[in-house]
C-alpha cells in the first residue's frame, strides 16, 4: 500500500501540486493589483485545499463555533511540519495574513505571490524592519482580517511544542486582539522536518477558545503567552505532550 501511495505521489500528486503552485502564484500576483484582500486569500485557499486533498487523507476541523466571523484574531498554531501551512490556509475559513520569515521571500513564484497578497515579512535582526512590520500589520488587521503566527517560529523536530517566542503575543497586545490557540494534529506524521517522503495520516485542525487581552503592556504579553501555552499543551494528544 505504501509503495503504491508513493508512486501516486510522485507520478500524480507532485506534478499537479507544482503546476497548481505556479498558476496560483501568477493569479495571486495579477489579482492583488486590483484587490489584495480577495485575490491574496481565495486562490491560495483553494490551492491549499487541493494540496491537502491530494494526500488522500481524512481532514477534520473542530472548534469553529468559538470564532466570530466579523472579528480579527491572532491565531497561534503549533508547528509540527510542512503541511501545517496548507491545513491552516485551506481551512481557517477567513481572510488572514501570515507573519513570515524574510527568507521565504526568495521562494520562486510563492515569495512574490505572498508579497503581493500583503503577507508580512519580518526580519528579526533589524529594528527598522520590526517597526515596518508592525505598521503593516496595523493596516492589515481590519474588517475581520486576522493574523497567523507560529509562536514556535520553526517546525518541531519531534512533534512536541518548542519554546514560544513573544512576537505573536506582542502584536495581539499592541492591537488588543484576542489570541486563538490552534492545535494541529497529524502533520508531524505526514511530513516532519527531517524526512523527505510523505506518509498518509489523518490531519486535524482544532481551534481553542479565544484568549482576550488581560490588559495592555508586558504583563498582558506574558500572561497571554503563558495561557496559550498551557491550554495548547493540555489539548495536545498524549503522543505530543
Amino acid at each position: 500500500m505504501n509503495l503504491f501511495y508513493q508512486i501516486y505521489l510522485i507520478c500524480i500528486a507532485l506534478p499537479v501540486f507544482l503546476i497548481a503552485t505556479i498558476i496560483t502564484s501568477l493569479i495571486t500576483i495579477a489579482g492583488s493589483v486590483f484587490d489584495a484582500q480577495y485575490w491574496g486569500y481565495h486562490p491560495a485557499k483553494l490551492w491549499s485545499k487541493l494540496t491537502c486533498y491530494l494526500l488522500l487523507t481524512p481532514i477534520e476541523i473542530k472548534g469553529k463555533e468559538f470564532l466570530d466571523r466579523k472579528s480579527s484574531y491572532v491565531f497561534v498554531p503549533n508547528h509540527q511540519g510542512a503541511f501545517d501551512i496548507f491545513l491552516v490556509y485551506g481551512f481557517i475559513g477567513r481572510p488572514f495574513k501570515w507573519m513570515m520569515k524574510q527568507s521565504l521571500r526568495k521562494l520562486p513564484f510563492v515569495g512574490k505571490a505572498c508579497e503581493s497578497a500583503g503577507h508580512i515579512y519580518i526580519n528579526n535582526a533589524s529594528p527598522h524592519s520590526l517597526k515596518r512590520s508592525m505598521e503593516q500589520a496595523e493596516k492589515t488587521l481590519q474588517n475581520g482580517v486576522s493574523l497567523v503566527v507560529f509562536p514556535e517560529s520553526s517546525r518541531s523536530e519531534d512533534g512536541h511544542m518548542k519554546r514560544f517566542k513573544r512576537g505573536a503575543f506582542q502584536l495581539a497586545d499592541e492591537f488588543q486582539l484576542p489570541v486563538v490557540p490552534v492545535i494541529i494534529e497529524g502533520s508531524y506524521e505526514v511530513l516532519p522536518k527531517n524526512r523527505a517522503f510523505i506518509k498518509r495520516f489523518p490531519l486535524t485542525l482544532r481551534f481553542l477558545e479565544p484568549i482576550p487581552p488581560y490588559g495592555k503592556g508586558p504583563d498582558n504579553v506574558q500572561a497571554t503567552m503563558k495561557k496559550a501555552r498551557e491550554v495548547m499543551e493540555e489539548a495536545l494528544p498524549e503522543r505530543y505532550k
